[in-house]
């Protein structure tokens, strides 16, 4: 699979469907999830050097040290650099220069305990450096054999044409689902698929909320990102609450689970499109690692659609000082 990896390959997309990515805290039952999405067929797992400060990398790479030479080379790991995260957690900066580049990627194989790194993504593309300069700087880690593909993350259409002149790029991490569909109308998706580029889906289930596990604001965990995020807070919950309910009124008819619905719309989306949402329990991966298996009608993805268009929910997508930080 490495050695041929084309987003639009019969082949390749089939396979790729089917991976359902996990991102971790470092702790027993993340590992025995891990051990669960390997046995499940999933195989495609997503971290990223700011998740826990870089202990996120670290735990992943303790798991894959401790698994065979078989299990380990169905292992396609992605991970990410360019967000700089305070001690307490918010993002100071974003950095996108050649230097920080070579620097970072070094540091995410230390921590991983890998020679290469399957996918390697911007996270968040720097203003303040010309695209061409970073892809340029990942295009060298390319050749020189640190990493095997690399991606964009939350990448403007425009930057993902100017990117493409430099190297070919495999993937582009976006927030999509059925509440989030910025990417079909800022022309984000159109440009992915102009290039041959694979559209890797973060935050398929709506950050939980299409699941269904939110029936008010008093669910939200203390501490919990969704606390500060627009969409979960007063009038904003109440309407996209009411979006939700048509989820469930649909997936109670189907007989599946709101949170397979929901992906399996993503996945009607294309064969170019794979959802990753995040998970680090074991009911939850197998949840939505059936997800896979549940194949819409036309007319459903029709409804669904028309239930949720572009505009349909409450609230932008983050808080009003990180939106100037994505389709950038």
């Amino acid at each position: 699979m490495k050695a041929d990896f084309t987003p639009f390959s019969d082949s390749i997309s089939a396979f790729l469907r089917r991976m359902v990515s996990c991102t971790h805290d470092d702790d027993k039952e993340s590992l025995a999830t891990l051990d669960r999405a390997l046995e499940l067929g999933v195989t495609f797992l997503d971290s990223a050097d700011m998740y826990g400060s870089g202990t996120n990398e670290e735990m992943i790479g303790a798991w894959m040290s401790g698994l065979s030479k078989d299990k380990r080379e169905r292992v396609f790991l992605a991970t990410k650099f360019g967000m700089i995260r305070e001690p307490g957690g918010s993002v100071k900066a974003i950095n996108g220069s050649p230097e920080y580049v070579r620097a970072a990627c070094d540091a995410s194989l230390k921590r991983l305990g890998l020679d290469a790194i399957d996918l390697y993504y911007q996270h968040r593309v720097d203003p303040d450096t010309p695209i061409e300069e970073t892809v340029g700087a990942m295009a060298d880690l390319v050749k020189a054999g640190k990493v095997r593909y690399i991606g964009l993350s939350e990448a403007s259409a425009a930057s993902i044409d100017r990117a493409s002149k430099v190297h070919p790029i495999a993937a582009l991490q976006s927030e999509y689902s059925l509440w989030t569909r910025d990417i079909e109308v800022h022309g984000n998706l159109a440009a992915a698929r102009r290039h041959g580029i694979a559209l890797v889906a973060y935050s398929p289930l709506g950050r939980g909320f299409l699941t269904g596990a939110f029936a008010s604001q008093a669910d939200i965990p203390a501490g919990d990102y969704r606390q500060i995020s627009p969409r979960f807070q007063g009038d904003n919950f109440a309407r996209n609450r009411e979006l939700v309910a048509k989820v469930e009124s649909m997936a109670k008819a189907r007989g599946v689970l709101p949170a397979q619905l929901a992906l399996a719309w993503v996945m009607a989306q294309g064969n170019d499109i794979i959802p990753i949402p995040g998970t680090k329990r074991r009911k939850y991966l197998e949840q939505n690692a059936a997800a896979a298996d549940v194949t819409l009608s036309a007319q459903e993805v029709a409804e669904l659609s028309a239930a949720f268009p572009p505009d349909a929910a409450a609230g932008t997508r983050y808080p009003e000082t990180q939106m100037p930080k994505v389709n950038v």
